[in-house]
């Protein structure tokens, strides 16, 4: 374990000290019970490493079982079979091996050794020659995953138990073999083959074969699969924004099916609904302004007095309040999307806040049109700057239109908003106590209008600190 800290603290690479540090948890649950385990911790760091998506999660779920299969049956396969083809084609050898040796040690021979050549070559297939008494060669570094040097190591030792020295490394047909014997050194060379089962690979290339073609065309289902869940989530991503959702249908499994037509039953209600919506407050707002437009005629024939002019203020304010009011119930959900120029529908607005008396200066960057609904966006926008006016002189107005985002960024002079009320201006008929009053005799609706209309094009609207001393408003809308 004092190795693996060691190791552990070299690594640089984040994802190696991530990885380490799983093994690390992994191994400590030898030496410690489950209970005592800060299982808190250890599961965090597991889901982390886990796909977020769902084609990768999908291709996890099938890819996985498929390497484990496979490692089991490899596993097997090199345990059960391949070890043990080895095993015995090795003691094979050795047992030739071994009977050459009690040939030279029984009966007596030349002195060039030639019949015991001749008879292991003809007899066994071995190359052999007898060489002077001399010290074996150092034994070289052991290969880790060499099933031929160990299965040839435990053999000799077994059956010859005679010191040796082999070499089955390279890339030769060949494994040399030397054993000292009592007056000589046996040196023989036997084939590869003989000793080793070495056509095993042909059954891991074809696994790992059948693997790759089983997984990609998992991949390819998959990915036709999860096609139709990827539309429906961009239908209603447009849907929420606002914009036509064209050439949908109903695509892929069956319940996936059923989520894309309960969506289109979802969407056709929301438009009946903000339909039916909409014609009610069409008829209210009419109804209202027939009232009042008869209000202002039966003032005008009264003539101008001190009670009139109240009358006549207070018969503007309750139509800026109606209006302010069928602005916030209607929002911009009946408008289209349309391609809109935005500079110069920034600059409308800074001439209207001009001609109040503002000092406003523009400034805008990146693509000048955009997606979006232009009256919503004209009254969301106009919001902003009239409340930026009502309590401020100075008027920066910038905007950027750069990696699918619209910023418009509305700054002022003047007292600001404290920043625990800033996102409690937000609500309808809020008002300030003390300070700023956003709506300063009006409704209190004009930064909820400005948010409403926000959110319904996907985006939102915050409110901070401005450089000029007084309120920043930020809205930021995806187009």
């Amino acid at each position: 374990m004092a190795l693996i800290d060691e190791f552990g603290t070299r690594l640089r690479p984040q994802w190696l000290r991530r990885a380490y540090a799983l093994v690390r948890s992994g191994l400590s649950l030898a030496g410690r019970p489950l209970r005592g385990l800060n299982r808190s911790r250890l599961l965090p760091d597991v889901l982390s490493w886990l796909p977020k998506g769902l084609y990768a999660r999908s291709i996890l779920i099938v890819v996985m079982p498929i390497l484990i299969l496979q490692a089991v049956v490899a596993y097997v396969f090199m345990e059960r079979h391949w070890q043990t083809v080895t095993q015995r084609m090795s003691a094979a050898v050795v047992g030739d091996i071994a009977a050459i040796i009690e040939v030279i040690n029984t009966y007596p021979q030349d002195g060039r050794f030639s019949d015991i050549t001749r008879i292991a070559a003809e007899t066994y297939g071995l190359t052999i020659s007898v060489l002077p008494p001399a010290p074996l060669p150092e034994a070289g570094p052991r290969p880790f995953f060499s099933l031929l040097d160990s299965a040839l190591s435990r053999q000799l030792s077994r059956q010859i138990n005679r010191p040796f020295w082999i070499d089955t490394l390279g890339d030769s047909d060949l494994v040399e073999i030397r054993i000292a014997l009592d007056d000589h050194v046996l040196r023989v060379f036997a084939p590869r083959s003989q000793a080793y089962a070495s056509n095993s690979h042909i059954f891991l290339l074809w696994m790992a074969g059948t693997s790759l073609v089983l997984v990609t065309i998992a991949l390819l289902f998959l990915r036709n699969q999860i096609k139709p869940i990827l539309t429906l989530a961009h239908a209603a991503e447009q849907f929420g924004k606002g914009r036509p959702v064209d050439a949908f249908r109903p695509r892929g499994a069956r319940e996936v099916r059923q989520a894309a037509q309960s969506f289109m039953e979802m969407q056709e209600r929301i438009e009946r609904v903000v339909e039916q919506r909409t014609t009610m407050l069409s008829g209210v707002s009419h109804d209202l302004r027939t009232v009042l437009t008869r209000f202002k005629l039966e003032l005008a024939m009264l003539g101008d007095a001190p009670d009139t002019e109240a009358l006549r203020a207070d018969v503007d304010e309750m139509s800026r309040m109606l209006e302010d009011y069928l602005a916030f119930a209607q929002g911009d959900a009946g408008e289209t999307t349309e391609r809109v120029s935005v500079p110069a529908l920034l600059e409308d607005i800074a001439d209207a806040a001009r001609r109040q008396g503002n000092v406003v200066d523009t400034d805008f960057e990146g693509e000048p049109e955009a997606l979006l609904r232009a009256l919503g966006f004209r009254r969301c926008v106009a919001n902003l700057v009239g409340n930026a006016g009502k309590y401020g002189d100075r008027i920066a107005v910038k905007a950027r239109h750069a990696d699918g985002w619209l910023t418009v960024t509305v700054d002022d002079d003047g007292p600001g908003i404290p920043p625990d009320e800033r996102e409690a201006v937000f609500r309808p008929f809020y008002r300030l106590d003390t300070g700023r009053n956003v709506d300063g005799g009006g409704t209190g609706l004009g930064l909820a209008i400005s948010r409403d209309i926000a959110m319904g094009h996907g985006g939102d609207v915050i409110l901070a600190d401005s450089p000029f001393g007084g309120l920043r408003a930020v809205l930021m809308i995806p187009a």
